[in-house]
């Protein structure tokens, strides 16, 4: 700031300040904040509709994975497999191999014929097949030796079931009598594979295990 002499009229001199023009020079500081918050408010805005946006699609993909999750576990071939949730058919189908193993397993020396008729009801497909190449053997044995082979299904479980199939796993006690001699027992275990087939659960596979 300068100062200037200033005469008065009775010669008395004083000093005052030039006259100062108002600084321009920017502070800094912005007074037009209407802009800027305008500026400001539209991403402000924005952020909760793209964040709706986002959980929206994050729940639909969660939701479709849990329903191919879903479906997977339906499918699985734990919840497929109808021996463990179907008692009756499971019941029904263990009665039925059971009684068919034991008449085509059990024989005598006059009444073979009796149990080829039974494995012709009873079996089919492979098992028949099987049956019937050996069943000569049978006959001949069972007449030679007075044999009479008396076999009792100890246990029947079945490990897998369809609407149509069946898969078991049978425990078997076979009694051996030929004339004059003592009998013996011998044990078995097979695995069979029947089908449903007018009602009844036919065999038509047998693996000696």
């Amino acid at each position: 700031m300068r100062l200037r002499s200033v005469v008065d009229n009775d010669d008395t001199v004083r000093e005052e300040p030039d006259s100062v023009p108002p600084d321009d020079t920017d502070t800094g500081t912005d007074t037009d904040t209407g802009t800027d918050s305008g500026r400001d408010a539209g991403p402000a805005r924005r952020w909760p509709r793209v964040l709706a946006g986002v959980l929206v699609v994050a729940l639909i993909a969660a939701g479709g994975a849990f329903f191919v999750a879903g479906r997977q576990l339906r499918d699985t071939p734990a919840t497929s497999n109808r021996a463990l949730t179907d008692s009756a058919v499971t019941t029904q189908v263990a009665g039925d191999v059971t009684n068919a193993l034991g008449k085509v397993f059990s024989y005598g020396p006059g009444d073979t014929a009796a149990t080829k008729a039974s494995a012709q009801r009873l079996l089919a497909g492979k098992a028949l097949q099987q049956y019937a190449a050996l069943f000569g053997q049978v006959e001949k044995q069972a007449a030679d030796q007075k044999l009479t082979l008396t076999t009792h299904v100890v246990r029947a479980g079945v490990t897998r079931l369809t609407d149509d199939s069946a898969h078991l796993l049978v425990f078997l006690d076979q009694v051996y009598e030929r004339k004059g001699k003592a009998a013996s027992t011998a044990a078995a275990q097979l695995s069979v594979t029947a089908q449903l087939r007018e009602g009844h659960w036919t065999i038509v596979e047998i693996k000696a295990r």
